[in-house]
């Protein structure tokens, strides 16, 4: 279910809010969820995850940096972020003490 802030920031940034089905899975970065600046990117959803990947501070390649969480203990885990989850895929957002930027990045729904 989208909410009302939720559509706010898909009105301001001129985009078709798609929801983030809190039943369906995200991927953590539970250890450093605490760090800033906190990052998020959307890929196309599929049939078990809303496509979000979260983490804080520097992004790294260890495959084993994300964990799996159900979308509906975002709100517990890093609700600043939730406003920003009915973005569509292909969106990254990030957040900073006094700086907000979410921005289109083609790259996460290109089919390889």
């Amino acid at each position: 279910m989208i909410s009302e802030d939720q559509q706010e920031v898909c009105s301001e940034y001129s985009v078709d809010p798609v929801d983030c089905d809190s039943v369906l899975q995200v991927g953590i970065a539970f250890a450093t969820t605490g760090q800033l600046p906190l990052n998020a990117l959307r890929h196309p959803p599929t049939a078990t995850t809303t496509g979000w990947y979260i983490w804080g501070g520097q992004l790294s390649a260890n495959p084993e940096f994300f964990d799996q969480m159900h979308a509906s203990h975002l709100e517990e885990r890093v609700p600043e972020l939730v406003r920003y989850l009915a973005l569509p895929p292909g969106w990254r957002v990030l957040l900073a003490p006094g700086q907000v930027d979410a921005w289109f990045d083609p790259s996460l729904t290109e089919v390889e």
